[in-house]
């Protein structure tokens, strides 16, 4: 009969940074999957040491930050303009994003008081923004971008995490004819300064959005959704006008670029340093 690792020694192993392949190993009896796991754990974790000693000589950053600054600078190349807006959002902006018609999404708010919260989204916020540019810009495109911190009390397992942080990008009066092929223009730049090789485009429904394009990766792993107007949410803010819109989440791009299938390693937390894990 064929024996293999434990959950508990295989938890310890992922985290450690061991293979897919290595954790379906089999053995042929107790003791032999025990002293694989103990010299397997030793490597790993002498591996890791090392990477964290030149860490300490010559420093790093995480994954999520080294993006966010590539792609902030892509996009400021490209003509779009960041800004940063209150990390608490207002309810009323969230019903006018459809809230109240979506209670799935209205238990995943971190409500601070019955008309605040801490932002699960960023688009409500760039609306407003779009509305004010509009007004100076008038039939002019133009185009804006926020990247921050949002929060959802996600209960979805380890592709999911309760403060993570959001890329979103809109560029307004953009031609109708010319939406899409600007959108794929969009995510394919992105894709290419973040080194993401293998990705498609998704047309998938969003209970926000309606249909929307999403970019997934090779494992389809959703990282983006993007969306156009006209669109029926515009009403609700008195915006008249086409655009593009993109959702990026940083941390699941990370996830993807280092192969990973958790979330944990790449996210903001305690106990791992650029993805490392302290308890050695």
């Amino acid at each position: 009969m064929s024996l293999f690792f434990t959950d508990e020694q295989k938890d310890r192993l992922r985290d450690l940074g061991a293979s897919s392949e290595e954790l379906t190993k089999s053995f042929s009896s107790a003791a032999e999957r025990d002293e694989v796991f103990l010299s397997r754990q030793k490597s790993l974790a002498s591996l890791i040491r090392k990477k964290l000693d030149k860490a300490f000589l010559t420093g790093g950053r995480p994954a999520a930050e080294l993006l966010r600054e590539s792609l902030a600078s892509l996009l400021a190349s490209l003509g779009l303009t960041e800004v940063s807006t209150p990390i608490i959002m207002s309810r009323a902006r969230l019903v006018k994003m459809g809230l109240e018609d979506d209670p799935l999404l209205t238990e995943q708010v971190f409500w601070i008081d019955p008309k605040r919260c801490l932002r699960p989204m960023l688009a409500p916020h760039l609306y407003e923004y779009m509305l004010d540019i509009q007004k100076l810009r008038r039939d002019k495109t133009f185009g804006i971008f926020e990247i921050g911190p949002c929060f959802r009390k996600e209960s979805q397992g380890a592709r999911h995490a309760g403060e993570f942080t959001m890329l979103n990008l809109v560029e307004v009066n953009v031609p109708l004819e010319r939406r899409q092929a600007r959108l794929e223009e969009f995510i394919g730049l992105i894709a290419e300064r973040a080194n993401l090789k293998d990705w498609r485009l998704e047309i998938v429904e969003s209970t926000v959005y309606g249909q929307t394009v999403d970019l997934v990766d090779g494992n389809g792993l959703e990282l983006a959704s993007c969306s156009m107007g006209p669109h029926p949410l515009d009403k609700a803010w008195g915006f008249a006008g086409t655009w593009i819109g993109l959702g990026l989440g940083l941390e699941r791009l990370a996830m993807s670029l280092a192969g990973s299938d958790r979330l944990s390693p790449v996210g903001r937390g305690f106990g791992r340093l650029l993805g490392l894990p302290l308890s050695l």
